[in-house]
């Protein structure tokens, strides 16, 4: 931002995209930065981090190299002609003539159709025009590359140095499309970023743009706000610059400006741990400083000291860390307070042959990869010393060497625990260990010993251990700061490397300096390898005092080390990587001496990623589940499936008791407490109790100080909590109740990973053989059109085919087109997407029963859920299909799952015993006849239930939520597949990080970047017979790419005197609120009393809105729970209120949408769970004929810190901005 003279007189503010980015990230600091250039009395700190300064100087390399690419492919360019790089100069001032002779260049480039344009200019002088009062906003900026497309639009492209996108780079996109816009040169829908590792990360400008929008009209407002502000003498200069706490300025607080202030004021933010959320609302209870949140810790009682927003033991935490801070004398040590001496117990018994471990890495690291990727990062010291202070440092200056450097650590470590069996390998934060995992994934190296080292509680974290056991008096609990209590007269002082950041900075020199042909350069360069090496050294011996120090005061407490001997986990299984993902992998790295396209190297991966996908989830969630055994509580409190026990408001339901013809002691308990977002516990799952350490029952093999786990079953579930029944397990009873309930182990694999690895094997073997095998989930991974014999494609609707297929009927072309597709295919899928109401499960009865009856065909049926498999099968027989042809076994061989029922009393289909799919199967085969059978991705999988390609055809129903993996284990029972569903809705939940996006749903992937399946890969249901017009509208430009429309039928329903059609936003004003909202709620119970005085027609019936046909649909389950005692106060007891996942596949005449959270710095998860466009799709799409959208007025509010986040926060934006124009105000 700076001020410019006006040609025509006067002055003007310019701004540019980093100032719209500055601002987001931290408003007080951009306007003190403001107040600066306009002449007043503050001093702002200079930006000089040696880091940054670096990361530029990378950058300008990163944009050098891909003009230079440019420059090989099209040639110089020249201003006014067509094609070639045009290379616009950089304005030798900001002054307005100099800025608009450099813009004309740029337009006249980009009318005269230049290949490329490079630092095109872009110069807006009125922005946003004069006003009475109010100064000009103008714009500038400079945009790397413009890149014109074969359709004659222009893509804005970005080089970043960065590996992943940043919110702030595709700010500077949707800038730079904008300005395009505005001169009249066609855009691209897309914009790029080009990454530091050569990759382009691709976005659409629409969901981008109106958060750019948004933040630059609050930029706007901040600065003419500041602008207007002049002091005593009415000068601008004189007016007092902009003050700490000032109304609706956000702070960072932890920036260099505003740093200061948050120690001058002695701001909350100073608590150790705590998150900004916390800080606002101690702000607003009236606890404005340190001092203030201290004294809650004195002596009263949680009744006494509440503070909205922040449970009271949260509330206990950081009151006492606080005071523990408070007592802390500036330059003395820290104060202590040991508040979980039992936590100390996670320290083992130490071991003559113990190692305490530490990293160096450079995260700019970049060396040049295959297809003109480059690699980033390199961990370029693993350095040791032992229980002697002896110190082993292993050098790595690239990553082959490092790839060595992880073998050496790794073959030290295991001739270590040879000779001393009950070694660990101390450290602490995870960097160690993520790290370790990195490297060894990264390199495909050493893998089984990292995950063998985890499994057996090698690596030791002290970093929990002193969260759990202290209270320290200081801001940060990193180790430096932690020093002061252990190293005496060591202390390390400010001479030679003295921090991470310069370590890195100081190894970039030396690298520098070692590749010199000077003597004196590299003897330099040694010298600062030396130095980092000492600070490393350092680093270890303090990791060593910690631990003794520790050891010190557990012994204090009568708190004996863990025997090593005592531990190791069974339930986590060994880490075992298939050779046949290895052969796969070599084909899609190209080391195989194939030849093969993009998209087939990318198919080759994902089949290599698929076939130890289900170890990964695996160790995903039981490194996950280890982690909550020993972390703090606070860690992990917000994870999905997590319920924090409130023990005042839980209690033993019955008491250990043995049920008749049982033979196992149980005790049932009813917990309530705090459930995290987006949990989705159902009765009759599994899930693990967690009790504090020391246990009140046996824990053999459990890690060091490790909570205690008992497995439970969970008997109900509850609004706030969950009943669950409780096995005694071989030890005493005990009264104890849990800390908290944590998700249950995921289910086995089953015969689902040897059928993945038989499909993997032939797939290796085809290409081994130079070719892809006829298959249907290969078609599928490379995004094959399907085709039938001869390569003819997708039967369309509206073609004679189509028509006979179905017998003439004019109103079932869709349900012709895919019957006829289908028997077209030798081996092949065809997709069908289904959005809300369009009758995808209609259309999937049809299929079956036509292709079952007509043509003899025998169709597996496969989905997450028995029910949704048994709504399926149910469909087909309502659709007339004989149910003697329909058969599944019940969920667990025992009793239906529900459903609708033929005779009243059993499911509408033939219920088969355990096992006897099979049976089933041949016996209709025999006779000559087609059936449908239903089942999981188990049962498709096993030889014994189902004949390997025995099926004509699977149906996949919900296929937007099924993982690719499942369908890979699917698949092997059938010749075809036909995908249902719609990814735009409910997403896949995946536990594990896969190296290919083989966790992606099936209909997910063939999408790819679309929102909507494109006419050669599948069909598209376009018609919502649920929806009207006004509401259908939203939904397709939300989710649709604008091809859903309403069915003519949809129109003929109306809710008259029950408000407008359409979506109706009701802002309500509120703060502090994250899962609950007591001011939505009474919005919420308006609307619905609003609502009940209307009357709803369909065709010629009509009638009075009843409490059915609405529904309350709550982004968190503690938003349920308000609104629903809010509703039943009211008297509203049966409308129905639920989260998202309740009510998929339900609809409702009116439905009522409430998001709970105050801001986005309030939202547990971040935005893009809360507006992930999934989410809001579903919930948006529940009505017939209006949605009520309750939410902040300031949750659009912010740039979020991620893309997903960032496209979520634009959904939810373009959303508001297509909302009624109805007077919300005026019903």
């Amino acid at each position: 931002m700076f001020v410019q003279a006006r040609e025509e007189g006067g002055d003007r503010i310019v701004t540019s995209a980093s100032d719209l980015t500055a601002a987001s990230a931290c408003e007080f600091a951009f306007l003190r930065r403001v107040d600066a250039k306009l002449g007043r009395d503050v001093r702002v700190p200079p930006d000089d981090d040696p880091m940054l300064a670096r990361a530029a100087r990378l950058g300008d390399a990163h944009e050098e190299r891909t003009l230079d690419a440019y420059r090989a492919s099209l040639g110089p360019g020249a201003v006014g002609q067509p094609g070639g790089v045009v290379e616009i100069p950089r304005p030798a001032s900001m002054d307005e003539s100099e800025l608009r002779a450099v813009s004309a260049q740029t337009r006249t480039s980009l009318e005269g159709r230049a290949g490329v344009v490079f630092q095109a200019t872009f110069f807006d002088p009125s922005q946003r025009p004069p006003q009475r009062g109010h100064p000009e906003i103008g714009f500038v900026g400079f945009a790397d590359f413009l890149l014109l497309g074969a359709d004659g639009a222009y893509e804005v492209q970005d080089a970043k140095l960065a590996r992943r996108a940043k919110t702030t780079a595709l700010m500077q996109l949707a800038a730079y499309a904008e300005q395009l816009e505005r001169i009249g040169v066609p855009v691209s829908p897309e914009a790029v970023l080009i990454l530091g590792d050569g990759s382009r990360s691709r976005h659409r400008v629409a969901d981008i743009a109106p958060v750019f929008r948004a933040r630059r009209a609050r930029l706007h407002g901040l600065l003419l706000e500041r602008c207007r502000a002049v002091g005593a003498d009415g000068r601008r200069e004189s007016a007092a610059a902009v003050a700490w706490g000032a109304d609706g300025v956000a702070a960072c607080g932890r920036c260099e400006v505003c740093e200061p202030e948050v120690e001058r004021t002695r701001d909350p933010l100073l608590i150790a741990g705590i998150r900004r959320a916390q800080r606002d609302a101690l702000v607003a209870a009236g606890a404005d400083t340190i001092d203030a949140v201290a004294a809650l810790s004195a002596g009263a009682g949680p009744a006494e000291r509440p503070v909205a927003g922040i449970g009271d033991a949260a509330l206990a935490r950081i009151a006492e860390q606080a005071a523990v801070q408070v007592e802390a004398v500036p330059g003395g040590r820290p104060p202590v307070r040991v508040v979980d001496a039992g936590a100390l117990a996670a320290i083992p018994q130490p071991d003559a042959g113990d190692l305490f471990f530490d990293f160096e890495g450079d995260p700019m690291y970049r060396e040049p990869g295959a297809d003109e990727t480059a690699r980033w990062g390199l961990d370029y010291l693993f350095g040791m010393v032992d229980a002697r202070q002896a110190f082993t440092p292993l050098w790595a200056h690239d990553l082959e060497a490092e790839k060595r450097a992880l073998l050496d650590f790794l073959a030290l470590v295991a001739e270590r625990r040879r000779r001393h069996p009950g070694m660990h390998v101390y450290h602490y934060a995870a960097y160690e260990r993520a790290h370790l995992l990195g490297i060894a994934a990264r390199h495909g190296a050493g893998e089984a010993e990292v995950d063998r080292l985890l499994r057996e509680h090698v690596l030791v974290d002290l970093y929990p251990i002193v969260r759990r056991a202290l209270r320290v008096g200081s801001r940060s609990y990193s180790i430096k700061k932690l020093e002061p209590l252990y190293m005496g007269a060591e202390l390390r002082d400010e001479g030679g490397v003295t921090s991470g950041a310069q370590s890195v900075t100081e190894y970039a020199e030396a690298s520098a300096q070692l590749a010199s042909g000077d003597a004196a350069e590299r003897a330099e360069g040694r010298r600062r390898l030396d130095a980092i090496a000492d600070y490393n050294r350092y680093d270890c011996v303090s990791t060593l005092r910690l631990r003794d120090w520790l050891l010190g005061i557990a012994a204090d407490h009568a708190v004996a080390p863990f025997p090593a001997s005592e531990v190791g986990d069974e339930a986590a299984p060994p880490l075992e990587l298939s050779p046949v993902a290895a052969a796969l992998g070599r084909h899609a790295d190209g080391a195989s001496g194939t030849e093969l396209a993009a998209r087939d190297r990318t198919a080759a991966a994902l089949a290599a990623s698929a076939i130890d996908y289900h170890q990964r989830e695996q160790k995903a969630f039981w490194w996950t589940h280890f982690a909550r055994l020993v972390d703090p509580i606070e860690d992990w409190a917000d994870t999905r499936d997590v319920l924090i026990v409130d023990r005042a408001r839980s209690g033993v339901l019955a008491d250990w008791f043995v049920p008749p013809r049982a033979r196992a002691e149980r005790r049932r308990l009813r917990l309530r407490g705090e459930l995290a977002p987006g949990s989705s516990l159902r009765a009759g799952g599994d899930a693990y109790l967690l009790y504090e350490h020391p246990a009140p029952f046996p824990q053999p093999g459990a890690a060091p100080g490790a909570r205690g786990v008992r497995r439970v079953r969970i008997a109900d579930r509850l609004d706030d909590g969950v009943i669950v029944e409780e096995f005694i397990g071989g030890a005493e009873r005990y009264d104890a109740l849990p800390t908290a309930l944590v998700p249950g182990p995921p289910p086995p694999a089953g015969a689902q990973k040897s059928a993945i690895e038989e499909w993997g094997a032939e797939l290796a073997r085809s290409l081994d053989r130079g070719g892809f095998p006829s298959d249907p989930v290969v078609d599928l991974l490379r995004r094959t059109p399907p085709r039938a014999a001869g390569g003819s494609p997708l039967v369309p609707p509206d073609s004679a085919e189509a028509l006979a297929a179905v017998d003439g009927d004019e109103r079932s072309r869709s349900i012709g087109a895919v019957v006829a597709g289908l028997r077209r295919l030798e081996r092949g899928y065809v997709a069908v997407q289904g959005p809300p109401g369009t009758g995808k499960t209609y259309l999937a009865a049809r299929v079956i029963r036509r292709l079952v009856e007509r043509h003899g065909w025998r169709v597996g049926v496969v989905a997450q859920s028995h029910r949704v498999v048994e709504n399926v099968l149910e469909g087909a027989v309502a659709a007339g299909l004989d149910p003697a042809l329909v058969g599944k076994v019940p969920q667990g061989g025992g009793s239906h799952t529900g459903g609708s029922h033929a005779d009243g009393d059993g499911p509408a289909y033939t219920v088969l015993p355990k096992n006897g799919h099979l049976r089933f199967a041949l016996a209709h085969r025999e006779a000559g006849r087609g059936c449908v059978i239903g089942g999981t991705a188990w049962d498709f999988s096993n030889e014994t239930r189902f004949e390997r390609r025995g099926l004509d055809l699977l149906v996949i129903d919900e296929a937007g939520q099924f993982s690719l993996a499942p369908t890979i284990a699917a698949s092997v029972a059938a010749e075809r597949l036909l995908l249902l569903g719609d990814p735009q809705q409910l997403p896949q939940v995946s536990q594990g990080s896969h190296p290919e996006p083989v966790d992606t749903s099936a209909l997910g992937w063939l999408l790819g970047e679309h929102d909507t399946v494109p006419d050669d890969l599948g069909y598209f249901l376009a018609e919502s017979r649920r929806m009207r017009p006004e509401l259908a509208d939203v939904v397709s430009e939300l989710a649709y790419e604008g091809r859903l429309r309403a069915h003519p039928t949809a129109s003929r329903r109306e809710a008259t005197g029950a408000g407008p059609a359409g979506l109706v936003w009701h802002p309500v004003s509120h703060a502090g609120n994250s899962t609950s909202s007591e001011e939505e709620a009474e919005e919420v119970v308006r609307i619905v009393g609003e609502a009940l005085r209307g009357r709803l027609r369909d065709g010629d019936r009509s009638r009075e809105l009843t409490e059915e046909d609405l529904i309350v649909v709550a982004a968190y389950n503690a938003q349920v729970e308000c609104v629903a005692e809010a509703l039943a106060a009211a008297g509203h007891r049966r409308v129905r209120v639920g989260t998202v996942d309740r009510f998929q596949g339900q609809e409702a005449a009116i439905a009522v949408v409430s998001l709970a959270a105050s801001s986005p710095d309030d939202v547990p998860r971040g935005l893009e769970f809360l507006l992930m466009r999934g989410r809001l799709n579903v919930a948006v799409s529940r009505a017939q004929w209006a949605t009520h959208l309750v939410s902040s007025d300031r949750l659009g509010d912010g740039l979020p810190g991620t893309a997903e986040g960032l496209a979520a926060l634009s959904g939810y934006l373009r959303l508001l901005e297509r909302r009624s124009r109805a007077n919300v105000e005026a019903w």
